[in-house]
């Protein structure tokens, strides 16, 4: 009798810890339906947490983060991510914090030659290419799953299968991005594809932050891990050269106020969205960017394998949110000089970038 109660008892033990399991797994990461789109496809929308409280919410639309809500100095929990509650909102083209690509930024007159065969794209920014086209990733659904819950972190992945002439780009590509939610008060995007026609890859997230929550952008901090940038063109094509920031506008080498002097780039680009080198970028994951919120007293810091961030201050939304867009220089396709964009069969790109939060 004393055998068989043991064995109960170590039964019940083990049901016990198991539903404790599940408890946690389904505090970690839950999935419900957010919408469906005009073709009947359903968009699920995937729930992370984290033990501080920290909430991510990603849909298989744009691969796009939705919400993300993280704490100020006092503990409140505000969302920092501009985005929308419905997917028609998304649908009809809500800024949004999804995956850009085939080629995130701009592409000079919408093409590119690789391997002697000219490629048309569209002419979605005045006569130039911009985030990948007039749908590009941003605006499909995307295959996704939730992964096996870690020790201290919820991951879902999405894929999505990018045919051959899809955009005008060559190559069937298979792209596949993870979004991991850590205990340690960050989300961490990793991008993987693989291809079987050499096509150009540069993928990143466009999300708009705003670590106030509301208002605009103005007072927060920014410091850039940047001694250089590209300068570019009065339609945003980089020229091919690399310039120092110093003695310019374009120098957050030390914490500096976005709106100090932003109205010194008015009329024309109306507030910044310029390329900046990263220092040491292109390789290991480095610190990119810093930006810090003075009255809440959150702090988001970039660490990114990419060489570049371009900084979008908002100027067609009031300066209300900022980006920081990992990525490879704008046109590089275009501009031999420039780290390469070209992936071919047999090869893997890999990318990741970390959005870690913080309060002080």
């Amino acid at each position: 009798m004393h055998l068989l109660r043991s064995g109960v008892t170590l039964a019940l033990l083990a049901v016990a810890v198991a539903n404790a399991a599940n408890r946690e797994s389904s505090k970690r990461i839950e999935e419900r339906e957010f919408g469906r789109m005009p073709d009947g496809t359903v968009v699920r929308q995937f729930t992370l947490r984290n033990t501080n409280g920290m909430v991510a919410k990603v849909i298989s639309y744009g691969a796009t983060i939705t919400e993300l809500q993280t704490r100020d100095r006092n503990g409140a929990l505000t969302n920092v991510v501009l985005g929308a509650s419905t997917l028609d909102e998304y649908v009809k083209g809500v800024n949004a914090a999804a995956v850009i690509g085939r080629v995130a930024n701009r592409i000079a007159g919408a093409k590119f030659t690789l391997d002697g065969v000219e490629y048309k794209l569209a002419a979605n920014n005045g006569p130039n290419h911009i985030h990948g086209g007039r749908l590009g990733f941003a605006k499909v659904a995307w295959q996704a799953e939730a992964l096996p819950i870690g020790e201290r972190a919820a991951s879902v992945r999405f894929t999505y299968l990018s045919k051959d002439g899809e955009e005008g780009y060559p190559g069937n590509l298979t792209v596949k991005v993870t979004y991991t939610l850590s205990d340690d008060n960050a989300l961490r995007i990793d991008y993987e594809a693989t291809t079987d026609k050499a096509t150009p890859v540069n993928l990143t997230n466009h999300a708009y932050f705003n670590l106030a929550g509301t208002s605009d952008v103005l007072d927060h901090e920014l410091w850039l891990a940047a001694d250089r940038y590209t300068p570019a063109d009065d339609q945003l094509i980089p020229t091919g050269k690399i310039a120092s920031v110093k003695d310019t506008l374009l120098d957050f080498t030390t914490p500096t106020r976005i709106g100090a002097r932003i109205e010194q780039l008015k009329p024309k680009p109306n507030g910044y969205d310029h390329n900046f080198v990263i220092n040491g970028g292109g390789e290991s994951l480095v610190l990119a960017a810093r930006a810090t919120e003075p009255k809440s007293g959150r702090v988001m810091e970039v660490r990114t394998t990419e060489p570049g961030v371009q900084l979008y201050t908002g100027n067609h939304l009031k300066h209300s949110a900022l980006c920081l867009e990992t990525q490879h220089y704008p046109d590089s396709v275009n501009k031999p000089d420039f780290p390469s964009t070209i992936l071919r069969p047999g090869e893997t790109f890999k990318s990741t970038t970390v959005f870690a939060f913080s309060a002080r």
